[in-house]
């Protein structure tokens, strides 16, 4: 019997492969440049009802060029040629960072229930509200968020980001397209979350919708995938099923053994910190130190609580209870309450970087602003100091040069990461910075995280992970379960021997 959630029953049957004229969307041709660089060279793609095609390649391929052409949208002064065709007309956008399609000002609920009451129209009056709200919870409730309820009152940056990732899921859900473009899904996810998430594409193929996904994570591909694309320097490379285009993916290999644990001075304390959302207590009594050296892992599920303990750190949540002290001070809970000291002292690496950035002016200008303000260097030395610090991560001074948008993820990446270090911080908070990154890169960026800490006496590194890849190469890892620390300990004990039974079943091992 057929497994229903794999590709090969979602294919048409024998003697019905879908013609061109059956594509819910095609892209002939297609040749995207900015500038002297070629973005996407010659890319052809046939989207069909009912199946998944993946478009794979390293950061800067030219995958979400190609993705938004299907929606009608290219990089700002780009030259275009080629055909896009979707003859429905209707294409559902999932972005690799949700907040960037969310607006900050309206509560979750606003937009769902916008596009859920353009549906209901045709219903008697009296009957519309219940109707939308019926759409609407049954939309979050098959993007995995049951707590649909309590969610549609919060604003968005009250959600995690794999909240947020889902919450775009359910208005491409409610909204009814025919083609979804699917860009990083589970970027962001934990384990468990990301079985959740997989299944929901799986689902959304099977009501005849043609799913584009753009991915990183070869695992995901090999499991949705009808057909996949593989894309390097904007041209394509390789097409056809995972099996024949695609190695299969690795086992999970045992983690590694982590760097020597460190024993400087405290930098940083958190004491008995309860944060709301609200009237929702999103952490509870949470407690953790920090030493100069360390580079400290907080691992667990999205929503459990991982960005609001860091972002009370860094003063940029401050509905709690408790403290946070730096170098034994208590920190105001506000940025607006904190010193320029204060500020420089605890830095924050977003996770989606590009929209951390000021898509009008050039990085390094923007790299060299924080100089300006927070250690009150001089223009022209804090622009050379800010091309020295961004060439010592990996990012030549041309590219430096170059707006935001210019840069592909692992770059802008590397641009926040100097942006933060030329603050020369006690606290570096480093917010899920290897999602959505390919391989090479995501080792990249913590060999620089490593790196960093090694040259910086006195710097302490917070890595907030879903990624237990990233969280091996730490000191000590931190384990939190709705809003709760159930375990913390030197990582490479915790990711061989857990002691309690969810850090276990984050790793799929039996506890003891």
């Amino acid at each position: 019997m057929t497994d229903p959630d794999t590709p090969q029953a979602r294919r048409p049957a024998a003697g019905k492969a879908a013609g061109k004229d059956d594509a819910a969307a095609s892209v002939t041709d297609l040749r995207v440049t900015v500038g002297d660089r070629r973005i996407v060279d010659g890319v052809n793609l046939r989207l069909v009802p009912g199946r998944i095609t993946a478009l794979v390649g390293p950061s800067g391929s030219g995958k979400t060029t190609t993705g938004l052409a299907l929606l009608g949208e290219h990089p700002a002064g780009a030259s275009v040629t080629g055909t896009v065709d979707v003859p429905g007309g209707s294409v559902g956008y999932v972005p690799q960072h949700p907040a960037t399609v969310l607006n900050p000002a309206r509560r979750c609920g606003a937009l769902l229930h916008d596009i859920a009451r353009r549906q209901v129209r045709h219903l008697p009056r009296g009957e519309r509200a219940a109707a939308c709200r019926e759409r609407v919870l049954d939309a979050l409730a098959r993007a995995q968020l049951a707590d649909g309820a309590d969610l549609v009152r919060r604003y968005p940056h009250e959600l995690s980001g794999g909240q947020q990732q889902r919450l775009v899921i359910a208005q491409a859900l409610l909204f009814g397209a025919r083609v979804v473009v699917a860009d990083e899904p589970t970027t962001g996810q934990d384990a468990l979350t990301k079985r959740r998430v997989v299944g929901e594409l799986a689902a959304v193929a099977r009501q005849g919708i043609a799913l584009l996904l753009l991915s990183h994570d070869m695992s995901v591909v090999h499991e949705l995938a009808d057909e996949v694309v593989v894309l390097r320097n904007g041209r394509v490379v390789a097409t056809g099923s995972p099996d024949r285009v695609l190695p299969e993916p690795a086992a999970p290999p045992a983690p590694p053994a982590g760097p020597a644990v460190v024993a400087g001075a405290e930098v940083l304390r958190v004491s008995g910190l309860t944060a709301r959302h609200r009237s929702t207590e999103v952490l509870h009594d949470a407690r953790l130190s920090v030493r100069a050296g360390e580079f400290v892992a907080v691992v667990g599920r999205s929503g459990s609580g991982k960005t609001t303990l860091a972002r009370c750190v860094a003063g940029l949540h401050r509905w709690y209870d408790g403290q946070v002290s730096l170098d034994g001070a208590v920190l105001p809970r506000s940025v607006r309450g904190r010193t320029r000291d204060q500020l420089a002292a605890v830095q924050y690496v977003f996770q989606d970087a590009q929209a951390s950035f000021d898509e009008h002016r050039p990085v390094v200008d923007q790299v060299a602003r924080t100089a300006r303000r927070l250690r009150g260097v001089n223009t022209a030395d804090a622009l050379a100091e800010a091309r020295a610090t961004l060439t010592g991560l990996g990012l030549p001074a041309e590219t430096a040069a170059q707006r935001p948008g210019r840069l592909s993820g692992g770059e802008l990446q590397r641009a926040a990461l100097a942006r933060a270090m030329i603050a020369r911080p006690r606290v570096l908070i480093c917010d899920e910075v290897t999602s959505g990154l390919d391989p090479a890169t995501r080792r990249a960026i913590l060999d620089l995280l490593a790196d960093t800490l090694g040259e910086h006496a006195g710097l302490a590194v917070v890595l907030i992970t879903h990624d237990l890849r990233a969280a091996a190469r730490t000191h000590r890892t931190v384990v939190l379960d709705q809003g709760r620390i159930v375990e913390q300990g030197p990582t490479t004990r915790l990711l061989t021997s857990p002691s309690h039974p969810f850090t276990a079943s984050l790793l799929q091992l039996p506890s003891h």
